[in-house]
């Protein structure tokens, strides 16, 4: 099968299509037909190997994982022993530890869900590693109710599309942080406040915020929590950080803030979720909410894909066509 692979860290240009050899479906596994993939913070963060401290995981000097890609959406091939609830021909969506940008990949059975019947596979495929945060995010990290103010720091991107949309959905007065350029868009999808970060900033203005879902990582705990209500959330996400520790440094300053404030600091783990898509799924098909892909790249411009995401020029997702 043709899948994009990788045998050392670096930028886009370590990237390069070859065939390789098809996966087999293990014990309660899928094999995903790929239709379609999309870019994200972790494929970037796999493909640099950077922050250092995941290398600990993924492969010191070189990576473990040759072929990247974290979203999946197509349909399935083949079933491993125990699986029940797929069979093949089922179109799917689903996040993977890495393997989509390729022709076919694995995914436990637990972690698919069946693919929303009103969205393309490109769309599909945008959704599982951006939307799954912004849900855990406000949902159950922020706790979001309806009449609460939320603020969204990184409306505009792929976690934050999504995030501005569930906050409406969960009853949320919504504000969106983001850029002049795509202030329009953050306010088509449902933004009641729309702030261009460049002219003016949150922490320093008057209004007060139930919770923070900082997606961007661009202020202090501190300066944000200047913009907190005194028993509002913030809950961090990703984010800028270091070279070695990336946002960690940032989440562990909340976590030791917290003894000492009536505010809430907490951080986004976002583990895959095969319920969390079959909730999402329901509201995609009634209309709640859409994905926002702002292109589509064919698998042998994966790379070109990349380094137009890390440019910051994506309104949204950035596809890949398998």
């Amino acid at each position: 099968m043709k899948a994009i692979v990788r045998a050392r860290y670096g930028g886009a240009d370590a990237l390069s299509l070859q065939e390789v050899e098809q996966p087999e479906p293990g014990d309660g596994e899928l094999l995903i037909r790929v239709h379609a993939a999309s870019v994200d913070a972790g494929v970037v963060h796999l493909m640099t190997g950077e922050p250092y401290l995941m290398r600990l995981i993924y492969g010191l000097r070189a990576p473990k994982l040759h072929v990247l890609g974290m979203d999946a959406a197509g349909v399935v091939a083949a079933v491993g022993k125990g699986v029940t609830a797929f069979r093949p021909g089922d179109e799917v969506y689903a996040e993977v530890r890495a393997g989509s940008f390729a022709e076919y990949t694995t995914v436990p059975e637990g972690l698919a869900s069946p693919k929303p019947a009103n969205l393309t596979f490109e769309e599909a495929a945008a959704v599982p590693s951006s939307a799954n945060p912004a849900l855990i995010g406000l949902r159950d990290v922020a706790r979001v109710r309806p009449g609460q103010s939320v603020l969204v720091n990184g409306a505009s991107g792929g976690v934050g599309t999504f995030a501005v949309q569930i906050a409406k959905w969960l009853g949320a007065d919504v504000t969106g942080v983001c850029s002049a350029s795509k202030m329009d868009l953050v306010r088509s999808i449902g933004a009641d406040h729309v702030i261009d970060y460049v002219r003016s900033d949150f922490t320093a203005g008057k209004r007060r915020y139930d919770a923070i879902l900082d997606l961007a990582g661009n202020h202090g705990v501190g300066r944000m929590r200047r913009a907190l209500a005194q028993s509002g959330v913030l809950a961090l996400s990703s984010g800028k950080g270091g070279r070695w520790i990336g946002p960690i440094g940032r989440i562990a300053a909340g976590a030791l803030m917290n003894p000492f404030t009536r505010q809430r600091i907490g951080s986004v783990m976002a583990a895959p979720s095969g319920e969390n898509l079959a909730t999402l799924k329901k509201l995609f098909e009634s209309g709640t909410i859409r994905p926002v892909v702002d292109r589509t790249f064919p698998l042998a411009e994966t790379a070109e894909a990349i380094r137009y995401f890390m440019a910051g020029k994506a309104r949204g997702k950035v596809a890949i066509a398998v």
